[in-house]
């Protein structure tokens, strides 16, 4: 697992290449993650708003913005968690994934950012 921990709240993610939705004939190529928020803060924080920032391994990037994530804008309690698992598709066999949150102290109503930790997405034959 990536992690990090930026104003009090972790961002973890694990990846998994999925090989039955992906083609190397159509050079299409599938990938979930796992993320996991942690709040360590002694307040209430809510997801408002997502920025990812997607690179392929020639150098395309894609920017995806949007409000919370998955369809939600989750409140997560002080020393609480909350999970959510996503995909990314690419024309390449590795990719990486890096970005922000925007997220809305419960006490104080004040917006804050926190990064999302650069990760790498690598299908199998590249590994080998």
């Amino acid at each position: 697992m990536i992690s990090k921990v930026t104003l009090g709240v972790k961002i973890g993610v694990t990846t998994k290449y999925e090989k039955g939705f992906s083609s190397d004939n159509q050079r299409e190529y599938l990938f979930s993650y796992s993320i996991f928020i942690e709040n360590f803060n002694d307040f209430p924080i809510q997801l408002l708003k997502r920025h990812w920032k997607i690179t392929d391994s020639v150098g395309i990037i894609r920017i995806v913005d949007g409000p919370g994530v998955i369809g939600k804008q989750p409140v997560i309690q002080s020393f609480e968690n909350y999970d959510y698992q996503s995909a990314c598709d690419f024309n390449t066999p590795m990719g990486s994934m890096e970005g922000y949150y925007i997220f809305r102290n419960g006490d104080s109503g004040k917006l804050f950012k926190v990064e999302i930790p650069r990760f790498v997405m690598v299908t199998e034959q590249k590994l080998n």
